[in-house]
């Protein structure tokens, strides 16, 4: 199993709050992780992504220190692990972490520090993807994400993104963004095409993304699907997440097997583990329940790994591991 797109902080288990929020002196609405739930799960008649996105702001409390980062990283990556998962990038906007005196620098470094000594620990294999946050006074900050993702890559961090809300901050405002990110040979991948429609995912495409954030809206235009299909863009599809935000309409059938099915280089992933309630195997036991083949499975796990921000030799082995597992 693989994972390309799971947010840290809309992923860390109510045991792990419970700690983290001791550390940090935070005062949680629950103290036991049953009744946390709530607080950090949306429900599946969630009616929007900003009311599904308010689910964040607990666990984000809960990580402002050096100390409180590195160990949302570390268990995090335990978790994983013993979920049975390959691969895994992790993303999370490191300005959402400096409430309390720290540079995004100091939150870098404390996440990177956390993961690799869980990776080092368990041989687990992971990467941080650090998101950019859609805002209209932020630019400053989210141009600072991306020269510390460049200096930091290949040290912990793999990529960047742009995140949040995509309806209320349109992806064609960000494309300075995305044109330091290529001057500096960072790759990145955009949130596309959830909250926000077609004009969104070509707004990304035009950045030159080559992995879109969700991207399930294409359907509303075929000559887009046709598009995506022939250059072979990667969709970091996250099923249970696209039905408690509303990004598939309430009452329809998610449209991933049909992309599949029509060629398009669809992954599936979690988005957010405690958000939604699921798991990559999750994922999977639900598309098998709407007709999912085992071959079709494989191919999404393929597909991941192709997409992964890695060396092609651990790709190839990644693969390899795939065949071996299925």
């Amino acid at each position: 199993m693989i994972d390309l797109h799971l947010h840290l902080d809309g992923s860390l288990p109510p045991k792990l709050i419970l700690k983290l929020a001791e550390m940090e002196g935070v005062s949680l609405p629950a103290q036991d992780a049953e009744g946390l739930i709530p607080y950090l799960t949306a429900p599946r008649d969630c009616q929007s992504l900003n009311e599904y996105l308010e689910k964040f702001d607990l666990p984000v409390s809960c990580m402002q220190s050096r100390e409180t980062i590195a160990a949302a990283a570390e268990g995090m990556i335990q978790e994983l692990s013993a979920e049975g998962l390959l691969y895994a990038e992790l993303r999370f906007a490191p300005q959402q972490h400096t409430k309390k005196g720290l540079n995004q620098r100091q939150v870098i470094q404390a996440a990177v520090e956390g993961m690799e000594e869980a990776c080092s620990r368990t041989g687990f294999q992971a990467g941080l993807i650090l998101c950019c946050m859609r805002g209209e006074e932020n630019l400053e900050e989210n141009l600072e994400t991306v020269r510390l993702a460049s200096e930091f890559l290949g040290h912990g961090v793999c990529a960047v993104d742009l995140a949040g809300a995509e309806a209320v901050f349109p992806t064609r405002n960000f494309g300075r963004l995305f044109s330091l990110a290529r001057e500096l040979s960072v790759p990145y991948t955009i949130h596309a095409g959830e909250a926000d429609g077609p004009e969104s995912i070509r707004a990304a495409l035009s950045f030159g993304a080559r992995r879109l954030g969700h991207g399930v809206r294409c359907v509303e235009d075929p000559r887009l699907v046709e598009q995506l299909k022939k250059e072979q863009i990667t969709l970091e599809v996250c099923v249970i997440s696209n039905l408690q935000t509303k990004a598939v309409p309430a009452g329809t059938i998610h449209p991933i097997l049909k992309l599949l099915r029509e060629g398009l280089r669809v992954t599936v992933n979690t988005d957010n583990m405690t958000v939604s309630g699921t798991t990559v195997a999750g994922e999977f036991a639900y598309l098998k329940s709407l007709g999912m083949t085992n071959e079709e499975k494989r191919r999404c796990l393929y597909n991941s790994a192709e997409a992964a921000f890695l060396p092609e030799e651990k790709k190839e082995a990644l693969k390899r591991e795939i065949d071996r597992r299925l």
